[in-house]
């Protein structure tokens, strides 16, 4: 085995596990902001329950996604599976706005009608209870989205950190209409708390849809590898063209061309290639890169493309 796919296994395993531990936790909040609910009669409370179960959800697409996403190649998927995190995170984010269209629905027909809270004590120690619960498991999962660069996770824990943050808007509304008798001010918490997730959905969506239309890598990946080039000190390379890199899950495809020395062996072209791909690798953490090998030639052709650089003899 490879030390990549041993890389690539470990930080599934780490990527599962992660997923299994938000699953865990949104399948006990629900639980709790039910019985809240319906004891309380909050409707704020009731949609932290729906929008808890849609991150309960999201946590399943994004176990089984990363799951999928660390597949081996095959013949139907010769590029590999990753995108499949990407698709994830899109669909989760259309998750959080869907869920905040239920929290605007049910907020409007409570302010249509005569809202009425009870039992405010234990809406206050539920909603406290989720709040917290929410801020470090989604802490949790953001490290570890950031350690192995994985987009499901990371909208995972943007699903959590949202009903976090919900969790504190219906959290001071219950408090205030303990202090002030107003339960109207419970619906239009909910409405405040729906316009904190359109944001964070439309977001996550935006954000991933860049990765499945192959958006360049960002500006400092692509300096990354021209240095990493240009670095490379291989006295046979004499320049690099037509520069290409984008992400697919947690991985970065790079390919480019380069031009060798007159004389090169096809021998050592190939040693040398396989050297500079190791370099370029080491600064894109384990990137899948291919290279073109043209002779010095080509050089003298016409760049076309506005990205032929030169590098030095030495």
């Amino acid at each position: 085995m490879t030390a990549i796919a041993r890389t690539n296994g470990a930080q599934g395993s780490r990527k599962q596990r992660a997923a299994w531990l938000s699953i865990v936790s949104n399948t006990t909040l629900i639980a709790l902001k039910i019985v809240a609910g319906i004891l309380t009669g909050s409707v704020a409370i009731i949609t932290e329950a729906v929008h808890s179960s849609i991150d309960l959800v999201a946590s399943i697409v994004a176990f089984f996604s990363v799951r999928k996403a660390h597949e081996p190649a095959d013949d139907s998927h010769p590029y590999g599976h990753e995108k499949v995190e990407n698709l994830a995170a899109q669909f989760e984010g259309v998750l959080i706005v869907l869920g905040a269209a239920v929290i605007i629905f049910e907020a409007a027909r409570k302010l249509s009608g005569e809202p009425s809270v009870e039992k405010l004590g234990v809406g206050i120690a539920v909603i406290g209870f989720s709040m917290v619960a929410n801020f470090f498991v989604s802490t949790y999962l953001y490290r570890q989205a950031s350690a192995t660069d994985s987009p499901a996770l990371a909208g995972d824990a943007a699903h959590l950190r949202t009903d976090a943050i919900t969790s504190m808007g219906v959290l001071v509304a219950l408090v205030l209409v303990s202090i002030t008798g107003v339960d109207e001010l419970d619906p239009i918490a909910a409405l405040v708390v729906a316009v904190a997730i359109v944001f964070s959905g439309v977001r996550l969506v935006s954000r991933s849809s860049r990765v499945l239309v192959d958006e360049v890598l960002p500006e400092q990946e692509m300096l990354a590898v021209q240095e990493a080039i240009q670095g490379f000190g291989a006295p046979e390379l004499i320049g690099f063209h037509k520069v290409r890199a984008r992400r697919g899950g947690s991985r970065r495809y790079v390919d480019l061309h380069v031009q060798f020395r007159r004389g090169t062996s096809l021998e050592r072209a190939h040693d040398v290639s396989h050297q500079l791909q190791s370099a370029i690798r080491d600064r894109l953490g384990g990137a899948d890169v291919l290279i073109h090998l043209e002779p010095e030639d080509a050089a003298d052709a016409p760049a076309g493309d506005g990205r032929r650089s030169g590098l030095s003899a030495g």
